[in-house]
């Protein structure tokens, strides 16, 4: 595990200036959301960068009470006032807010530092990978009384695609759904007479996944992490069912997310009007609404979730991109830093499997990943001390792909190389029995031998 103090530490180079002509014609609009999008045009496009206006304390740009805005893009505005300190405290806050920080830095290496140091959410986010899996199951129980209908296709490219293209310079995605009929959660709901309705306890949640995950199929030839997005309409039996958070009152969304799994949402289908109405009821499902959790939950698998802010910061909605620029930035930031430590992991468990096996063969291709791996991860910490994030990035990724390709090559499989001792214990039993009547023929020809010497020669 991490030691308290890590070598890793987050530096900020930073850059004032008198803002450009053209900066204060996009600044001379009448919202900051407009301000945004313009300043966007003129902007350093670099990742890992960050540009921050300061405009005057009467400035209208800034609803009333607000004193930052942080855009979608890679800017924030700050209003003067309160003198340099209260500004040097604003921008103290916008860096914890936008860019990488310490505790950034310990959320993606989590896996490597103990229990004690760490947040509750901190091993919540999905772990650094060159490519995930994205599955979207609808569950139907109950099929003779719900004929349930969703169009997941178009529902992924309006509202799933988007984000996707954002993230595709983390990693490679894949997206496919599935119809699981006869899928139940595996745990029987309570019913509460006061409100007429069955309930799901929150302690009864982690009991719901196991299974229904045995149904769903997609992990287990995946070579990627696979996120599971489980829309589950209930069995006319147990309808309407509602999920209870832990203080007993009712969640807002109906839903639930599993950390590095994915999520579950409940879809309640209204009772028909007339109980003689024909079974299976058609059941349209509302796709935005059900698209507005599952994007929520893929922010929150990534561990982009919004910290609590002041009072007088103003954070843009992302849109339809489902995440801003600069979010982006930090998950890239996270994303390097997690692989060069993967690196470093790999390597070092590689060179303990040939200290210890002392005959093991390394053939040049192999030694040749090795090295390729450990100038890629060098390259990638001296392109993000130097603030090249981009660079950065890819270059961790050839040093995973490297190092990872050198660790599971066949010919390293420690299986094949057996210590002296299990050799003899290997082979002793399989030869003894052979080689004990070999042992006695050879003992006897050599007696036979020798007595033929000691008589004589027998003359005619």
């Amino acid at each position: 595990p991490l030691a308290v103090r890590t070598s890793v530490t987050s530096r900020y180079e930073t850059v004032y200036r008198s803002a450009t002509a053209q900066e204060e014609a996009a600044l001379d609009v009448a919202s900051a959301q407009e301000a945004d999008a313009a300043l966007h045009l003129l902007q350093d496009a670099s990742l890992g960068s960050l540009t921050v206006y300061v405009v005057p304390e009467t400035s209208s740009l800034l609803p009333q009470g607000i004193s930052v805005y942080v855009g979608k893009h890679r800017s924030a505005l700050v209003r003067a006032g309160g003198g340099l300190a209260a500004l040097r405290t604003h921008l103290r806050q916008l860096t914890q807010v936008m860019s990488f920080t310490a505790s950034s830095i310990a959320a993606a290496l989590s896996d490597r530092m103990p229990n004690g140091q760490l947040g509750p959410d901190a091993r919540r986010h999905l772990k650094s990978s060159l490519g995930y899996e994205i599955t979207f199951s609808l569950l139907n129980p109950d099929p003779k009384s719900h004929a349930v209908d969703w169009d997941i296709e178009d529902a992924v490219n309006h509202y799933v695609q988007p984000v996707l293209d954002k993230l595709s310079l983390l990693a490679n995605f894949s997206v496919d759904s599935q119809i699981l009929y006869y899928a139940v959660l595996g745990v029987t709901p309570r019913f509460d007479k006061e409100s007429s309705s069955f309930l799901l306890s929150a302690h009864s949640l982690p009991h719901v996944i196991n299974p229904v995950e045995a149904r769903l199929g997609s992990s287990a030839a995946s070579l990627y992490p696979v996120l599971n997005f489980l829309l589950y309409v209930p069995e006319r039996s147990h309808s309407p069912l509602y999920i209870q958070d832990k203080d007993g009152a009712p969640v807002s969304t109906n839903a639930f997310h599993s950390p590095r799994w994915g999520g579950i949402m409940i879809y309640n289908v209204e009772a028909p009007a007339s109980p003689q109405a024909s079974l299976p009821l058609h059941v349209d499902v509302d796709m935005v609404r059900v698209m507005e959790v599952f994007l929520a939950q893929l922010r929150l698998l990534f561990g982009l979730s919004r910290e609590e802010l002041p009072p007088e910061f103003l954070l843009e909605s992302p849109g339809n991109e489902g995440l801003a620029d600069w979010e982006l930035d930090r998950l890239l930031w996270a994303h390097t830093v997690e692989n060069i430590a993967t690196v470093s992991t790999t390597l070092t468990s590689l060179a303990q499997l040939l200290d210890k096996i002392g005959n093991i063969v390394i053939k040049d291709d192999v030694a040749s990943e090795v090295y390729r791996a450990v100038a890629a991860a060098q390259s990638a910490v001296a392109k993000l001390a130097t603030g090249h994030l981009h660079s950065a990035f890819q270059a961790s990724k050839e040093a995973v792909t490297s190092s990872e390709r050198a660790f599971f090559d066949p010919s390293l499989l420690h299986l094949l190389y057996f210590p002296d001792d299990q050799k003899f214990a290997i082979y002793i039993p399989l030869f003894l029995p052979m080689a004990v009547p070999i042992l006695l023929s050879l003992a006897k020809i050599v007696r036979e031998a020798r007595q033929r010497k000691k008589e004589p020669t027998k003359m005619d």
